[in-house]
């Protein structure tokens, strides 16, 4: 696929240049509660996947509301001036392809909107799966009476896979209960701030044995995916627990199936590969599965901080300043 040769990239926008934003959202999203202050600083021309290409000629600005679309690949052509895309999520990896790699248009994302959230959710399931509350709920339905023991979190071990923000404020979240924690991620470093210490993600079978909480939050990137296979799963304790917030594919997902059917092991998965998780897929029923769509950092308010956070990304923009951290596009994530 040709494109024609990329405009001069300046953070903002000649004096008195009105610029032209695309929104791309999708039937059913409702709109960024902030779209009308976006209208009186720029030209706003509101598209789908389908109508994509008819919409991206001549503007500078890309917003991708509908955040799990990849419609952009094939309308690339079409994007003749543009200088920025702003995806409305955390996670790029929907919208990543070798062109838009290739060139030099800027990305950001939602950083920070879903630190707090997701490492409350995390939470959330660590304590549900220590105080059984599960287990405690299936009885009640069943009208049993069953007095047990559940595990004290304090002083249980947990790995978080991927040391970005999410993964930093869950760190901090999960100490301030007591447990011990530590990170993975592409460098090993000592002392760190949230993590105590980080050890190399390429590794990651060596470091599961008495690990007690995994949790996987790392982007989804070549180098992620499936990075929690069968040989990673085996590696685990029997009774450990898998919590992932990131993306289906870091998981092998049959592997971790079969781990979950034997008994040995548990796990949350706030995502999974195919969403909706298909009907008649054994997640649905296996015990010691608890399956969420895909809501980990969806709080009351989220769209609308979402739809803040670009206005504000946009207002600097327009000032001539960097509208906020970029993606590394080749990594896939923001760097640092």
């Amino acid at each position: 696929m040709t494109r024609q040769p990329e405009p001069q990239r300046p953070t903002g926008t000649e004096s008195g240049h009105r610029p032209t934003v695309v929104l791309l959202t999708a039937d059913g999203v409702p709109e960024p509660s902030d779209l009308v202050a976006v209208r009186e600083l720029a030209d706003v021309r509101v598209a789908t996947a389908d109508t994509l290409a008819e919409a991206l000629p001549g503007a500078e600005v890309l917003l991708v509301w509908d955040i799990f679309s990849g419609a952009l690949a094939a309308a690339w052509h079409a994007a003749d001036s543009l200088r920025w895309i702003h995806v409305a999520a955390a996670g790029v990896d929907k919208l990543l392809f070798d062109e838009l790699r290739a060139s030099d248009v800027l990305v950001t994302n939602a950083r920070g909107v879903f630190d707090g959230p997701i490492a409350e959710y995390v939470l959330a399931c660590v304590m549900a799966h220590d105080k059984r509350l599960h287990e405690t709920e299936a009885l009640q339905r069943a009208g049993q009476w069953r007095h047990r023991e559940t595990t004290r979190v304090a002083g249980r071990r947990a790995l978080i896979v991927g040391t970005g923000g999410i993964g930093r404020a869950t760190a901090r979240l999960l100490r301030a209960v007591g447990l011990d924690v530590c990170g993975a991620g592409r460098r090993r470093r000592d002392h760190d701030p949230d993590f105590g210490h980080v050890v190399e993600s390429a590794h990651l079978a060596h470091h599961l044995p008495g690990i007690d909480h995994l949790v996987m939050v790392a982007p989804l990137t070549e180098d992620t995916r499936g990075m929690l296979g069968a040989q990673e799963l085996a590696a685990l304790a029997d009774g450990a627990h898998v919590i992932n917030v990131g993306r289906g594919e870091l998981i092998d997902q049959p592997s971790l199936t079969v781990e979950l059917e034997s008994g040995r092991l548990s796990a949350h998965l706030d995502v999974v590969v195919v969403e909706p998780l298909p009907e008649g897929d054994p997640l649905w029923t296996v015990p010691g599965a608890h399956i969420s769509p895909h809501m980990s950092g969806d709080v009351v308010g989220w769209r609308d901080t979402l739809s803040a956070q670009f206005l504000a990304h946009l207002r600097t923009w327009l000032g001539g300043g960097e509208p906020a951290p970029a993606v590394d596009k080749g990594r896939g994530y923001v760097s640092g």
